[in-house]
Parts: C-alpha cells; structure tokens; sequence
C-alpha cells in the first residue's frame, strides 16, 4: 500500500484518515461499504496504478464517477475503491462542435462549459448525474429524440483496461471495445475521458411542466399517449406521478397532493414550439402551467432539489413499446398508494433519432422503446426499508406484462439478474469483447457481464 501511495499524483486514504467517511459515501443513503483504501485519482496515471494494484493484489476494485451510482458499485467492502471525481475538465472545441470530458465530471459541469457556446449532447435529466456512469449505460434525456442517445453521440474515449494498459477507442481504433463501451456499462476497463459531438441547443429553450390533479391522470395520461404518436423528434414529453413537491409554481394547498406532471420540451423553434405543445397546453384544467422560455442549463438543473444525495433510493425500471391503457391503469393504482411523498413513477419518452440506430450498432439495444419507466422510490427513515422495497418489486411485477421486457442498466439498484435484461441480445457479443479486455473479471462491481471463456 506504501508503494502504491509513492505512485499517486492524488489522494490515497485509509479507514481513520481525515476525509475518509467523506470520500467513500455515495449518492444513494443506503449504501455503507468501508474499502481498505481509497484512490481519489488526479489522472490516468493514477488509474493505471490503482488498476495494477488492484489486479497484483487480486483485491476488489470499485469505480466511482462523478455521480449517482444508485446501485452502490462504485464502493466495495475490504477493497480498493478508485474514486474519479476529482477528475472534471472539459474542454469543448467551439469550431469542431465537439468535447473532451474527464471522467469525474457531472452533466451540471458539462452544460456550464457546452452553453457558453449554444451547444449540448443527449444526456440525463438532472444536473449531478455523473457523464462517466450515464454515458456507459446508453444515456438518454430531453435531446434523445432529436440526436439520439448520450453513446449516439459518443466519438472516442481514452480506457485503461485491465492489463494496466491506457487504450484509445473509436471505431476505427479498437472497434469492439468502443461497441461495448457504448451501453456495456463499467465492464471493460476505466475510462479516464470521453470525446462527444456537440449540437447546437439553446441557450433558451421552450419547456417546463404542466400539472394536473392526480384524478384526472388516467384521461391526461391517455392525451399525452396520443400526443406523443405523433410528435415531431424536437418535442419531448413525459409523464411524472407523485405527491406535488413544494414547487414556486404551485399554490401551497396542492403540496403533499397526488398529481400528475406533463413535463414538456422542444428543442427548436420556440414559435414552432409554442403551436407543436398547444395540443397539450389546451387540454383539461390544470393546476398549473409552467411552460415557457427557460434556459437550458437551467432546466437541466430543475429537478436537481428532488434528487439531493443523502436519502435512501431503490429503482427499477422497465421499457415499454407503447403504454397501453391496462400500463396506464396499473401505474396510476400504484400510484396512490405510494410508500413515501418523495417516491415517483416517471415515463421518458424515447423514439426519435434513437429508435433509427440499429439494436446491435451498439452495447445497448433497446432501440424498440417508445418509453422508458423509473420507479423511483426514495425514503429517509431506515425503518421504511422492506416496506419501500416491497412496494418497488411488486410494481415492477405488475408492469411486467405490458413492457418489452428490457430495462435500462443504468436504473438497476441491486444485483437480481435484471443485467441479463438491461443487455438482451447483445449479451453474448458483450462476454466475447469481456474476454480480449478483461478476462478475469477485474471490472466485475458493475451490472457484470462474465468473459466468454
């Protein structure tokens, strides 16, 4: 460990150090794992010495990105946890339209740099999410149906794989580990930077959500649905059911209140725009209307006060080709019986430019989904555990006769064999690229895919 420490350029901490606890809590409040060290890298020769460590020493290693980690793999029990982010440059090429982004950056950090200069790539929907873990599981958000998803997007990345080795990726360069990069998840070695096409976005867009009382959901719901058919690829619009946060926007007496939320958004023309999502801004009597002109680094960042680290979370998550009006009623019945008011049923609404990509141009191959659903259970009291939990599997139970069938990796909280659905078809092309970068199964805290042989 001494030795280890003379290689570092950054921080390696022990159980006892000053900072210790700090560094090895993550996102999710239910995850308490205690590593025998921690690496908060400052480069890719701090990964490349972690890497060889960890492979020397046969311990556990477990990557940390920059954000989330709702499954808790980026800390381990005992074992070496590499924390990447300390690691948050990017630098964008204005005249390329393109970015260099490290691997400890978050969306948040991405859209300060990208904006100030009217430009953005395909990612999530809330500004702490890390880029590193988002882009490896696909990526999706409000651009996904005009540019596709995150790894659509994704020119190269810079991986050091599990010889200790540092490998440039692209598909010209090491081609099958840049396919099973791109939605593989964290399998294949740790990558220390992303390269990404950058599009024009903003900085103003038209968006912002539409609130209805929860008894109206089932018929609002349905006219999304029906909206949604036939939507143009800059539109976006999902559907969110939960008890009513404590936004500005909502008169006090509705907080704490079953709604539904319509959450809108047009990646164009705001006067096209306007005319596109009257159909919707129309429709029944809603408590309120937020949708108008905002900012897009700022919309990006307008969920973030939902999503604060520090509280317990469980997800799950299916695909749905269309949502039939039995996954309608099923969803809005669970919905009023939710276990906690910060817990939340969402349907993403994909299609677009992602659905044209073939489902084995990459890792992920879910490109049949017109939806994506996250049951999002979140809670505080430790004493809720089973009950929350309980709510969550029986949910996704009940959903499960109306859905593909996939589910996208990146919401998978604990190790249930739900990979093997997250990777479907390309699962088997995803064990053979294992087997030439990481036959041992060094990278194995992750939704793992074994080597072929």
């Amino acid at each position: 460990m001494d030795g280890l420490g003379e290689e570092l350029r950054g921080e390696l901490l022990r159980p006892g150090d000053p900072n210790y606890d700090e560094r090895r809590a993550v996102w999710n409040g239910m995850i308490d794992r205690r590593p025998a060290l921690i690496v908060r890298a400052m480069g890719a020769s701090d990964v490349i010495a972690t890497v060889n460590f960890a492979r020397e020493q046969n311990v556990l290693l477990a990557v940390r990105g920059g954000g989330h980690n709702i499954a808790g793999n980026a800390v381990c029990d005992d074992g070496v946890m590499l924390d990447l982010s300390a690691m948050r440059s990017v630098r964008v090429d204005p005249a390329e339209q393109t970015a260099r982004v490290e691997s400890g950056a978050t969306l948040g950090d991405f859209d300060h740099e990208a904006q100030a200069f009217g430009l953005a790539t395909p990612t999530g929907i809330n500004s702490t999410t890390g880029v590193a873990g988002l882009t490896l599981g696909g990526g999706f958000g409000w651009l996904t149906r005009r540019y596709g998803l995150t790894v659509d997007n994704l020119r190269s990345v810079d991986i050091v794989t599990a010889d200790g080795e540092l490998r440039h990726a692209s598909e010209a360069e090491n081609p099958d580990l840049f396919w099973g990069i791109r939605g593989g998840g964290g399998n294949f070695g740790v990558v220390t930077s992303f390269e990404f096409d950058l599009h024009e976005v903003g900085p103003e867009i038209l968006s912002g959500p539409i609130v209805y009382a929860g008894d109206d959901a089932r018929a609002v719901i349905r006219h999304v649905r029906d909206f949604n058919q036939d939507a143009p690829d800059e539109c976006a619009v999902w559907v969110v059911l939960r008890a009513a946060p404590p936004l500005p926007f909502l008169p006090e007496d509705v907080h704490g209140i079953g709604v539904v939320l319509v959450v809108t958004f047009y990646a164009g023309d705001m006067d096209e725009g306007r005319e596109v999502l009257a159909p919707l801004r129309e429709y029944g009597d809603p408590i309120a209307d937020a949708v108008g002109p905002h900012q897009y680094a700022a919309f990006q960042q307008s969920f973030d006060p939902l999503l604060t680290e520090g509280a317990r979370n469980y997800w799950k998550s299916h695909n749905f080709s269309d949502l039939s009006d039995d996954a309608i009623d099923t969803a809005i019945e669970y919905a009023a019986d939710l276990p906690s008011p910060l817990s939340e049923i969402f349907f993403g609404q994909l299609g677009g430019e992602m659905a044209r990509v073939p489902s084995d141009a990459t890792a992920y191959p879910h490109r049949d989904a017109e939806y994506a659903m996250n049951v999002h259970t979140r809670w505080e009291d430790p004493a809720m555990d089973d009950e929350c939990l309980a709510w969550s599997r029986e949910f996704f139970d009940a959903m499960a006769p109306y859905a593909t069938g996939g589910v996208y990796v990146n919401f998978i909280s604990e190790d249930e064999g739900e990979e093997g659905l997250a990777y479907a078809a390309n699962r088997d092309r995803l064990a053979e690229v294992k087997a030439d970068s990481d036959p041992t199964n060094l990278f194995r805290m992750n939704q793992n895919v074994e080597p072929a042989r």
